[in-house]
């Protein structure tokens, strides 16, 4: 059985287990601490998700509205890597755009991900605006990516 539901501050070992899971290759090492003080801070006042199979932790992710009021910015998406292309991904990513189209006054959608994971977020209609090379970490590029709502 699948359960989304909100984080609470006793999943951070599951959603620490999922980025591991997923470095090297979508995340790197340095960037865990970052995601380290998120939970302990940011998910908790921010919609953060989590997404349960069977009673273990097997996704996380959630958004924020920027300052602008008309942005909402999707902040440490992530799915078990011994999980990847199995649909949580889908759900995930279309629950956050949902939400940010029931947000009053939001029109685009924000994100930042690497060159592994562009093409999946380009098939929901997010369009690349700038890439970094290395812009996380040698050989993880940044790819800012916007999706206008309509």
């Amino acid at each position: 059985m699948i359960l989304s539901r909100t984080y609470r501050p006793e999943d951070m070992a599951g959603c620490l287990a999922l980025f591991d899971s997923n470095t090297p290759r979508f995340f790197d090492v340095s960037e865990r601490e970052g995601f380290v003080g998120f939970l302990e801070d940011q998910a908790l006042r921010w919609p953060y998700q989590v997404i349960e199979r069977d009673g273990r932790i097997v996704g996380c992710g959630g958004h924020a509205v920027e300052a602008d009021g008309v942005s909402v910015t999707l902040c440490w998406g992530m799915v078990d890597n011994s999980l990847h292309g199995q649909g949580l991904g889908r759900v995930l990513t279309e629950a956050r755009i949902a939400a940010a189209r029931a947000t009053p006054g939001v029109g685009r959608v924000k994100l930042n991900t690497s060159q592994h994971t562009q093409g999946f977020y380009a098939r929901f209609g997010f369009e690349t605006e700038k890439v970094t090379p290395d812009g996380y970490a040698p050989g993880i590029d940044r790819w800012d990516m916007v999706l206008t709502l309509g």
